[in-house]
């Protein structure tokens, strides 16, 4: 990242992974009778994760294996180690699964990150059963790529 430009007030707006976690993300899914309403709730979550800023969508933070166009980047914060994610994409839907992998992953330790059961996440949620294939293997390239920033953050 450009160090003469700070974007860490657009870290801090992402709510996934700070005030809204995994946890909250499942017990709103349960709470909707249908899967055409669990899709509206994805849609509504894509719609709070910040836009990320247009000069940080480089083929650097392009994640290659979606179906739409997905951007990442991170930072570590220097104080507690966490890591941190933006990320974006030209679609609402996937933003909307962009937002339950960061309620996971972001803002957590890279240890946090390779602990977590992503894929029983998934599977508690019942996700992966309700997206196109297309879409699930973008899920998991998000996921591919994350776990590979937390690895390199530890050096």
């Amino acid at each position: 990242m450009d160090g003469a430009v700070d974007y860490a007030t657009v870290f801090e707006q992402v709510p996934f992974g700070r005030s809204i976690d995994a946890e909250d993300i499942a017990a709103s899914l349960a709470f909707f009778d249908d899967w055409e309403d669990r899709y509206r709730y994805l849609i509504d979550l894509g719609k709070e994760l910040p836009p990320m800023p247009e000069e940080l969508k480089t083929e650097d933070r392009y994640i290659h294996g979606c179906q739409s166009q997905v951007w990442i980047e991170h930072r570590r914060d220097p104080v507690t180690g966490k890591l941190q994610f933006i990320v974006d994409s030209d679609a609402l839907i996937v933003r909307g699964l962009a937002a339950i992998v960061l309620a996971a992953f972001n803002n957590r330790t890279p240890a946090e990150i390779g602990a977590f059961d992503i894929e029983g996440f998934f599977a508690r949620i019942d996700l992966l059963r309700h997206i196109s294939p297309t879409r699930g293997n973008g899920l998991r390239a998000m996921v591919r790529k994350i776990r590979k920033l937390a690895e390199v953050a530890t050096g």
